[in-house]
């Protein structure tokens, strides 16, 4: 059987188009984002940075997707990006054509700590010359550094060493970050047979989940080993290549995959009352989901009545959870419905049997907002005393820039950092003449005042083996997990759910415990304020951004991912790994 996968090919799209007379277009279902014609308009369904970011890197790209292909050449005068204030930012605009993303590439690095406005008029149009409805307007602040992290691949489907794959199934490979869409490529993203012979395909990133998608042209052979590769010219949005090419195999099974998709819950849940105002919208899919159909076109909410909310939505590869976030604050006391339609497919190219829908209704409260980390954004350390680190169990990486003010040390003899003590995928700026390291130590107090200045909420000491629902938590004292134990956090669909940590003194994690994440839960979102000292023993697996007033210190073997921050101490290694959560 061949398929076409008509809603893969944007060049196959171009080419119907020229042949379809725009009455033909009305009602065509077979374009996952609506119909073509100058009825339909298209919408801006992604953008990176997105609406009100903070700490953007200074060589940062600003890119957004559309709901459908776009006519290149009318995005040339739609899209600006001024700063500060109504100065325009002198730059390039590239349109990527397989992706639906244009992105616009300041000509020099865009200044510190300064807030930006991004917009696209009505002037950006289809390839059926309709206009977006109305100017979409975001904006975003910088941080104090340029990035200079490489990117990572996070999760491959089918996963390494995977058996029985489906012969009809996509394979795909999710970044640790945005991608700039013009570096994927089929030249980039590779498969090939046992024998090491080419299978055709076709190669498309989806922005909304960072992911590339490689779609064999035809059904894979069966029982086969395959082994996929994602080159290292493939870059993020600051110009930054992978390390190295990363490879994966998997191996085929006999049969296709004709299961439909289901939706299995949802936050808020259906008839749901009492939600915050902020709330973003959350789905959680049965499986993996083909990123490039969902979008505005396919995820919609209306409210009151049939009035369209205007957002943007995004997906998390590795928890399977669509999110729509609206660009404003919901209507309080009103009833909302939500909507995925039959539009969005699974990997397999498999549709949901039905729309799936569901309502519910705001109240007048604000749910807990994630903590601003505004210029410290993209530092995994940050220490007042310098580091301590000793290679003699293995070499200690950190994912992420470094920041040490006022003291730059990293072996705690006094010796001066270097690029492999500890090996910083990043920048590293110890007490550096331009001020950053101390820039970002100062911002750590507005950092950790804001997250222990919040509301206190339960009384915790002891979280080994407790399972907690987004929320802040709080201890006069201490908080510890026990030798061995877990620290489950469960989000409960919500992809966007917060956790703090007030800690009137020190947290411990005991040797071999571990913070797990359930249900959407990130560690982007889980904020540790530690009055005086923070440590992890050895092979902690440990979540979230820990802003301690003291010191920090990691045993042989943990890792983390999140961030060590210090204001007046030193951040101790043994042979760990730290890395930035992702968003």
């Amino acid at each position: 059987m061949i398929t076409t996968r008509l809603r893969k090919l944007n060049a196959t799209k171009i080419l119907l188009i020229a042949f379809l007379p725009i009455g033909s277009m009305v009602g065509c279902g077979f374009f996952p984002c609506g119909c073509l014609g100058p009825e339909a308009a298209p919408t801006v369904i992604f953008t990176n940075p997105a609406d009100a970011a903070s700490g953007v890197a200074l060589n940062q790209k600003i890119a957004a997707t559309f709901s459908e292909s776009m006519n290149g050449p009318s995005l040339g005068a739609a899209y600006t990006v001024t700063g500060p204030g109504a100065t325009p930012v002198d730059g390039t605009i590239t349109y990527d054509v397989p992706s639906n993303v244009v992105t616009f590439t300041p000509a020099i690095l865009l200044a510190i700590n300064t807030t930006y406005t991004a917009m696209l008029t009505t002037a950006a149009e289809n390839l059926a010359g309709a206009g977006l409805e109305s100017d979409f307007i975001w904006t975003f602040t910088t941080g104090l550094t340029a990035d200079t992290t490489r990117p990572t691949v996070i999760l491959t489907n089918p996963a390494d060493g995977e058996a029985d794959v489906a012969i009809n199934r996509e394979i795909t490979a999710t970044f640790s970050e945005a991608m700039d869409p013009s570096t994927i490529n089929a030249a980039g993203f590779t498969l090939t047979d046992s024998g090491g012979a080419p299978i055709a395909g076709t190669v498309t990133y989806a922005a909304v989940g960072n992911t590339a998608i490689f779609t064999p042209t035809s059904f894979l052979p069966v029982n086969t080993t395959f082994m996929a590769t994602i080159s290292s010219t493939m870059q993020d949005l600051a110009g930054n290549g992978l390390m190295s090419d990363f490879m994966w195999s998997f191996t085929t099974g006999a049969t296709a995959d004709t299961t439909a998709p289901t939706v299995i819950s949802t936050s808020p849940s259906n008839m749901a009352t009492g939600v915050p105002i902020n709330k973003r919208i959350n789905a959680t899919f049965s499986e993996a989901i083909d990123t490039l159909t969902i979008s505005t076109g396919s995820y919609i909410v209306t409210g009151p009545g049939t009035t369209s909310v205007n957002g943007t939505v995004s997906y998390n590869a590795t928890t399977h959870i669509a999110t729509f976030v609206p660009m404003t604050t919901l209507a309080p006391n009103t009833t909302f419905t939500a909507r995925i339609t039959t539009a969005v497919r699974d990997l397999a190219d498999n549709a949901l049997a039905s729309t799936y829908m569901w309502s519910f209704t705001t109240s007048e409260t604000l749910a807990e907002e994630p903590v601003d980390l505004g210029l410290l954004s993209t530092f995994a350390v940050v220490a007042g005393a310098g580091l301590t680190n000793s290679n003699s169990a293995g070499q200690t990486t950190i994912n992420g820039d470094v920041g040490l003010s006022p003291t730059g040390t990293c072996l705690g003899d006094g010796s001066p950092c270097s690029a492999t003590n500890p090996l910083i995928n990043g920048t590293l700026y110890a007490n550096d003449p331009g001020g950053v390291a101390a820039a970002a130590k100062v911002d750590l107090t507005r950092v950790y005042d804001d997250a222990a200045g919040r509301p206190p909420g339960t009384t915790v000491n002891d979280l080994s083996g407790m399972v907690l629902p987004p929320g802040v938590y709080t201890s006069g004292s201490t908080m510890s997990i026990a030798v061995g134990g877990t620290l489950t956090l469960d989000a409960q669909g919500d992809a966007n759910a917060v956790w703090i940590f007030q800690i009137g003194s020190s947290l411990t994690a005991n040797n071999d415990s571990q913070v797990l994440l359930i249900n959407g839960a990130k560690a982007v979102n889980v904020y540790w304020a530690v009055f005086a000292s923070s440590t992890l023993g050895t092979n902690v697996s440990f979540k979230g951004n820990i802003f301690a007033g003291e010191s920090n210190s990691l045993e042989t073997g943990s890792t983390v991912e999140g961030r060590m921050l210090c204001r007046t101490g030193q951040v101790t290694l043994l042979f760990n790994t730290i890395t930035l959560p992702a968003p």
